[in-house]
């Protein structure tokens, strides 16, 4: 399958309801695809929370034909944080010529505390939940372990949280858009489980994605998809370090594409939390087990290195709605390979890219490579 178009909506605080995001990011993918929504023949949607919002609804999938005025296939999949990336991966799948990935999400119609509940059904919530043990305190453990066993320091993740702000103040569509966040305010931000400030956390937003996935040949082939599911508990794991879901959900898209890791010129990483875009740089193989450190210390994967890392400004900045976070990964990639990018296209020609969704502690990881067809 081939990118054709792609569309989002500014991430953010709007108080829209659920389909009118879905309508703005689906409408910017049509008119950047030259399409008409009579041109789709299949939908594959994703959204987490319009039973908890205040809108009160199941049937997505049936919101959508009603909104669309259509009678075809709609598919609604959901892997909590990595529903985006499973959405897509589902679609490449599907026998159909021209097919709309759309994911949506108004977390911020809700207090915390329900948002939390819901966001946590992706974990362990007999043993480990009941104990304290939330996603902040899981990914600070695996932080721990992390920092313990290679010499990782707080500084690193800070590093992480600075180059994504910094890329996010470059994006319009981004939460922290001409919002300037010094590596000060992030090192001194409140602890929220040790060693995670405030500022090495992604951010609840409202927003939503969309896609067209085209069988006609664009300027934007996706090369490899790959999906593994995985234990559901970090803890399960020998290794807390390595998420073995997204090592061999890389494996399989980098065989599928035909090329190695070295080949990447530029990805966007699911940076929940910033210990996990480090670990991330890791398992996806752009470096050896223990070396994600020199990365960011050296700057090879800022906006303008060797390998840029969420120009986007990731989860930590862009923004976090859930559902739409892995469709918004492909619409950045897919603006960066077209030279669309604005103040934060890349100086670089890109002929590689990659994207990284992950659901969970690494419970349910897809990687998608996308490659530049010179016309």
């Amino acid at each position: 399958m081939y990118v054709k178009g792609v569309g989002m909506t500014k991430f953010g605080a709007q108080t829209d309801t659920t389909h009118e995001m879905v309508y703005e990011a689906t409408l910017e993918a049509l008119e950047d695809a030259d399409f008409k929504i009579d041109d789709v023949e299949a939908i594959v949607s994703t959204v987490v929370n319009t039973t908890i919002n205040g809108e009160r609804q199941r049937g997505f999938s049936s919101i959508l034909s009603s909104m669309f005025k259509k009678k075809i296939p709609i598919i609604t999949t959901s892997a909590v944080c990595g529903s985006g990336g499973s959405a897509l991966w589902t679609a490449n799948k599907l026998d159909y010529g021209n097919v709309l990935v759309v994911g949506a999400e108004r977390l911020l119609s809700n207090n915390t505390s329900l948002v939390t509940d819901e966001i946590l059904m992706a974990g362990e919530r007999i043993y480990e939940q009941a104990e304290g043990l939330i996603f902040p305190a899981q990914n600070a453990l695996v932080a721990q372990q992390y920092m313990l066993k290679y010499g990782a320091t707080t500084d690193d993740f800070a590093l992480v949280a600075f180059k994504n702000h910094q890329n996010a103040y470059l994006n319009p569509k981004a939460r922290f858009y001409k919002r300037q966040v010094t590596l000060k305010q992030i090192k001194k931000s409140p602890i929220v489980a040790s060693p995670l400030r405030l500022f090495d956390c992604s951010l609840s937003v409202n927003g939503a994605a969309a896609a067209i996935l085209t069988k006609e040949k664009t300027d934007i082939e996706i090369v490899g998809s790959s999906l593994f599911v995985d234990r559901l508990s970090a803890f399960e794991s020998e290794d807390m370090t390595s998420w073995q879901a997204s090592k061999l959900a890389a494996e399989e898209a980098y065989k599928q594409a035909g090329i190695a890791p070295n080949d990447i010129d530029i990805a966007e990483l699911h940076d929940a939390f910033t210990p996990v875009e480090v670990i991330s740089y890791e398992d996806v193989g752009f470096c050896k087990k223990g070396e994600a450190k020199h990365l960011i210390r050296k700057g090879k994967v800022n906006i303008n290195g060797e390998l840029p890392v969420n120009t986007s400004g990731g989860l930590k900045a862009k923004g976090h709605p859930i559902s739409a976070t892995g469709i918004s990964q492909v619409y950045e990639l897919a603006k960066q390979m077209r030279r669309q990018a604005g103040e934060r296209q890349v100086s670089k020609n890109i002929e590689y890219a990659l994207a990284q969704n992950i659901g969970g502690v690494g419970s349910t990881v897809t990687v998608h490579i996308l490659r530049k067809v010179n016309s």
